[in-house]
């Protein structure tokens, strides 16, 4: 580091001294009110087996709500309070939330793959359903009743058969639960459900609407730096020099410089940007991509590769008629970028025995593991703070922007705040891998599946590994986790249909060109889009209607019903695809898909009907249709909500979205170069959500990402007879379909 700061000496510890602050359910999280949360109760109880890790009854009666997931904008802080509420019998208005603050709330794992209500949520009924046991077993003995003999409602015990009750705070009369969940806790019968299932408002969407709402951009604390980090010109290069002369103008201007890390902080963020851009930095020279021509082939060819079995069913037909068809196709999901429409952002206070950190990631509790470990801290001394940022669907540059942060607060010992700019976004956060399949199958004339086969070539997640490795404490030569993490991405190689043989092999990659991230549904889109275009692919070359073929092979009852609504909705007309008008100047068709996601969670049906302009290429979706079924449904306006944004999102990564690279570094780091759905492509939308009360609710994040890819290619081959394989669909491919280059 060239220079220290020195820390101007405020009484910002007097100023913290406000207590825990509460997330209520006005939920406006204000500047100051954030900053206050620094100081709440660090000694409370947060072992995710306790029943006062979630839940703590105030004097006044309320609930504080203690959750360990957070709200990406998927409506948590809404659907999480009605489960807790429903529960324990208590109104949602007297229960107040707080999520993601290390120091204050379990550790139920990362926000992520669709977990937020299936898993964190039931740990968070369970706790609520013990409570509520306990609660009724305390008024037993006041009331001498028998504990059926009571009700849990309106936040007090009283007799099932009328009469005063006693509150829940006068029940416990300041005490804790002092309980592990219960396994057994019995459950509300789902037919006495008041809360659930309602369509409640989400509390954080008006203050959005109004542009009120905080974010962790907006936070500032007393004594704050602005920083802005100077990323190498090429991937991989070696720091060489600095000429802080450069920007000896800029009045207040400090360069951090730390092994291969350089920064600049000031004042005001203005400075900062303006000191970042003018700094001169000699850097080592580096060219360590492959040629991005070539990918598929680089993926292939990939040294290291290790094979496995993913599926292995069946056994070959013993004779093939005449008829049967066999296919063999290749296809390709490119790298794509999380694309959040705001920069990361980050604020870090970090002493030499204790770190605090605001950040808007996904997974906070892991992270602090991974900071603890890069500033060489006791894991209990670091405290990270849940704040809203931009769009986050696994993880984009949050953590990165959080570790610069906690680099600098460190290194001039003050609190600095850390903004990635649009280049930073679009050229450095962490991506979607590539993803290859080959298919491979043959169906015989009456649409029975003989034999499928799916080969893919995809990074393979190293074991164990909480994060990903972050770009701060590489650069500068710290503790920093080595491998790497793409999320679940082999997940539904194989159809959800009967087959006669079924095999699915992976090829697994030790690397990939860019740094790899989870990116929404993991690895999903692109197998679905492989496995159901293929699955069209079939049902052509038997000429068999496509919805017909699927059913034939289809045995479970819920992807049967979800089909059939679909086919309702879409007015389906019976017939083999492609139409009969694939020459029209502007061509229009249907195609359809199905998904169980994993094979084990949510079940989609989706149709889309697009339009494609022959002269130009473009592809225009008009109507989406889609019947979901995520088994019980919380809020269904939080579920609706999820699936649309699902959808448009994939219809974005699907046409228009590849990350372009030369040998050197990104070259797509700005929306002309990365572009992705404007509103004036919008389709119209229709959702049925499948209400299964009885069932447990399944993950509504996610599932419908997977079934868009397919459905779109489907409706693309429906329209034109042009199969497209290698998203995005973007004109320039669909011309190369029309001249039988692609």
């Amino acid at each position: 580091m060239s220079a220290s700061l020195d820390r101007v000496q405020l009484s910002r510890r007097a100023i913290l001294k406000g207590g825990a602050l509460t997330v209520g359910f006005a939920l406006t999280l204000t500047p100051s009110a954030a900053f206050a949360q620094a100081a709440g109760s660090l000694s409370r109880r947060t072992d995710a087996t306790q029943v006062d890790a979630y839940l703590a009854v105030n004097a006044d009666g309320t609930v504080t709500l203690y959750c360990g997931k957070v709200d990406l904008g998927q409506g948590l802080r809404i659907a999480i309070p009605q489960i807790a509420a429903e529960e324990l019998g208590i109104g949602v208005d007297r229960i107040k939330y707080i999520e993601g603050d290390t120091a204050l709330t379990p550790n139920q794992g990362r926000t992520a793959g669709s977990s937020g209500i299936q898993r964190g949520g039931m740990q968070i009924r369970q706790a609520a359903a013990t409570a509520r046991k306990a609660l009724v077993d305390l008024a037993a003995q006041r009331l001498n009743l028998k504990p059926d003999e009571l009700i849990a409602a309106d936040g007090e015990v009283r007799p099932r058969a009328g009469g005063a009750g006693i509150g829940f705070a006068a029940l416990l009369e300041g005490r804790k639960f002092d309980l592990k969940l219960d396994p057994n806790a019995p459950l509300k019968d789902f037919r006495s459900y008041t809360i659930v299932g309602k369509p409640l408002p989400r509390p954080d969407v008006a203050a959005k609407c109004l542009g009120t709402a905080t974010y962790v951009h907006d936070l500032t604390l007393p004594e704050m730096l602005h920083a802005r980090v100077i990323r190498p010109p090429a991937i991989g290069a070696t720091l060489v020099s600095v000429d802080e002369d450069s920007i000896k103008d800029l009045a207040g201007v400090k360069v951090v410089r730390i092994k291969d890390f350089l920064a600049v902080v000031a004042d005001d963020e203005w400075t900062s940007v303006r000191a970042a851009r003018s700094l001169r930095a000699q850097w080592s020279e580096a060219s360590s991509l492959p040629d991005q021509n070539r990918l598929t082939q680089s993926l292939r060819e990939a040294p290291g590769a290790t094979a496995e079995t993913l599926v292995a069913k069946g056994a070959p037909a013993s004779a093939q008629s005449p008829d049967t068809k066999t296919l063999a196709a290749s296809y390709f999901w490119p790298m794509q970028s999380h694309a959040s429409l705001g920069p990361s952002c980050a604020v870090a206070d970090v002493h030499a025995d204790e770190a605090t950190i605001w950040t808007a990631s996904q997974g906070m509790h892991d992270n602090r593991v991974t900071y603890a470990r890069f500033l060489g801290l006791p894991l209990d001394k670091v405290r990270l703070i849940y704040l809203e940022g931009s769009g986050c669907y696994g993880m984009n540059g949050h953590e990165d922007a959080a570790a610069d942060a906690a680099i600098l607060s460190r290194a001039v010992g003050r609190p600095v705040r850390v903004q990635w700019s649009r280049a930073d976004e679009l050229g450095w956060d962490p991506k979607g891998p590539p993803q290859l399949l080959d298919l491979a199958g043959s169906v015989d004339t009456e649409g029975r599946i003989l034999d499928w086969r799916t080969e893919m070539w995809i990074p393979q997640t190293t074991k164990g590994l909480l994060n990903i490795p972050l770009l701060g404490p590489q650069a500068a030569g710290l503790d920093n986790v080595v491998g790497l993490n793409t999320g679940l991405i082999s997940q539904n190689g194989d159809p959800p249909y009967e087959a006669g043989q079924m095999q699915v092999v992976v090829h697994w990659l030790k690397e990939t060109p860019l740094r790899p991230a989870p990116l929404r549904s993991p690895g999903k889109p692109a197998n679905c889009f492989a496995v159901e275009s293929f699955m069209d692919e079939l049902a052509a070359a038997a000429r068999l209607d496509p919805i017909a073929f699927r059913l034939r092979g289809l045995k479970n009852p819920r992807g049967v019903e979800l089909i059939k609504r679909l086919a309702a909705m879409m007015k389906w007309e019976t017939r083999p695809s492609p139409g009969a008008d694939t020459a029209a100047a502007i061509t229009r068709g249907r195609g359809v898909s199905y998904i169980h996601y994993k094979h084990s969670e949510t079940l989609v049906a989706m149709g889309m009907e697009v339009a494609v302009e022959q002269a130009s290429g473009k592809i225009q979706v008009e109507r989406v249709f889609c019947v979901h079924d995520c088994g019980q449904v919380i809020n269904p306006d939080g579920v609706r909500s999820q699936v649309e944004g699902s959808i448009l999102q994939t219809i974005s990564r699907v046409l228009m979205e590849e990350v372009k690279f030369d040998r050197a570094r990104v070259t797509s780091v700005d929306w002309a170069g990365y572009p992705i759905l404007r509103f004036s492509d919008v389709p119209q939308i229709e959702i049925q959500l499948v209400d299964r009360p009885s069932e447990p609710p399944l993950g509504a994040g996610e599932a419908a990402c997977a079934a868009v890819g397919a459905a779109l290619a489907n409706a693309v081959f429906d329209a034109t007879g042009l199969r497209l394989r290698t998203v995005p669909f973007t004109p320039e491919r669909v011309k190369a379909a029309q001249s039988g280059k692609a």
